[in-house]
């Protein structure tokens, strides 16, 4: 069946884009639409077809294009002889009309807009212009909702919020990682074959807490530093980003040692992982694929209370849900990971596989 997939933008790395390249292998046939594509070696020539933004200075200012999008999607081209679409949706993707009333529209929602339904978790919905404007754009957001055939959820939690902002029930379908790959290698490190990478692990402590993510705020890796500074372990911090300064003022404020690994390579973050004693993960998630991936490598994982994220846990197996994310509850929280069994980080399989996201998206699709 002939179908076509809608997503926002196509950026290089993340989230949404591995649940597209999954979307992209279980319908080969498909086409795809998007507002503006980042990574065109993502899918081969011809396949990826870009909105009238992606010629424009708005592909590079996501903020400023935002008031646009509502009119783009209504106007995507959805020919007659598409049988479905599916929208992975964490902006406005599930706006696209489907002009046909027959041809049924199903949405994977990574989330309603955070900027518009959940303003404290995301710096756009701050702003006094988008405040302003918000109880409008949630009306018509909310209104498009209603069009889908069908919906489904990245997480419990996106599930909840779902339905108190679209009012809509939705299955809960969790995105695909690659946790057979990553827990099948005993030793990452023998796959690290970058010579700088190489004597990053060289140099690493003994014993070091974790944390990863994109260095901005809203990823608290701060309080990774400060938790793993009560309980006296030195700390690994990987990714990069623009709060990079803010964390290296902050490390050095630190009573251990921070050391930060700037933009490392899948084996090398993989490595990181399965060497640390405990990946801390603060931040309030959808869903939290590197907690998962932290998981796979057989390390235990403390979060907070509250998040998708909390999904992903076993909790006394796989990880500890701390109280809080406050620095001291954090510290207990590591605590108690440092005292937890070795796992078979097997367990993930099942739930968050690639095959299992295959099967339950091809039921949802029905294709």
């Amino acid at each position: 069946m002939s179908g076509l997939i809608v997503t926002e933008w196509i950026e290089r790395s993340g989230g949404a884009e591995r649940v597209l390249d999954s979307m992209g292998e279980i319908f080969p046939d498909s086409e795809i639409y998007c507002l503006w594509n980042d990574a065109p070696e993502r899918f081969p020539n011809g396949r990826v077809a870009e909105s009238w933004l992606s010629r424009t200075p708005f592909r590079k200012h996501k903020a400023a294009s935002l008031p646009l999008l509502d009119a783009v999607w209504r106007r995507a081209p959805v020919r007659d002889d598409h049988e479905w679409v599916l929208a992975s949706s964490y902006v406005f993707a599930h706006h696209v009309k489907v002009p046909d009333p027959s041809v049924p529209k199903f949405v994977y929602a990574h989330t309603p807009a955070r900027y518009l339904w959940d303003p404290e978790s995301d710096d756009r919905g701050r702003s006094a212009l988008v405040r302003a404007a918000a109880p409008t754009f949630r009306c018509i957001d909310r209104r498009r909702a209603q069009e889908a055939t069908r919906i489904a959820a990245n997480s419990r939690f996106v599930r909840d919020r779902i339905a108190r902002a679209w009012q809509r029930d939705a299955t809960v379908i969790h995105p695909p990682v690659a946790v057979e790959a990553i827990g099948e290698k005993s030793d990452w490190r023998a796959h690290v074959l970058d010579p700088d990478e190489r004597r990053i692990l060289d140099g690493l402590p003994e014993t070091f807490v974790m944390g990863a993510s994109r260095f901005t705020p809203y990823k608290a890796l701060d309080l990774v530093i400060a938790a793993a500074d009560r309980v006296g372990l030195p700390v690994v911090i990987a990714g990069r980003g623009p709060d990079e300064r803010r964390l290296r003022a902050r490390a050095a404020e630190a009573g251990v040692p921070v050391s930060f690994v700037i933009a490392p390579s899948d084996a090398l973050m993989y490595a990181l992982m399965q060497l640390s004693a405990v990946f801390v993960f603060p931040p309030i998630e959808d869903f939290g694929i590197v907690p998962v991936e932290a998981q796979a490598t057989g390390t235990p994982v403390v979060t907070g209370p509250i998040g998708g994220q909390v999904e992903t846990i076993v909790p006394g197996v796989s990880g500890v849900i701390a109280a809080s994310t406050d620095p001291a509850d954090l510290a207990t929280g590591i605590e108690a990971a440092l005292r937890l069994a070795r796992f078979d980080s097997r367990i993930l399989s099942e739930r968050f596989g690639p095959e299992r996201f295959a099967r339950e998206l091809q039921r949802f699709v029905q294709v």
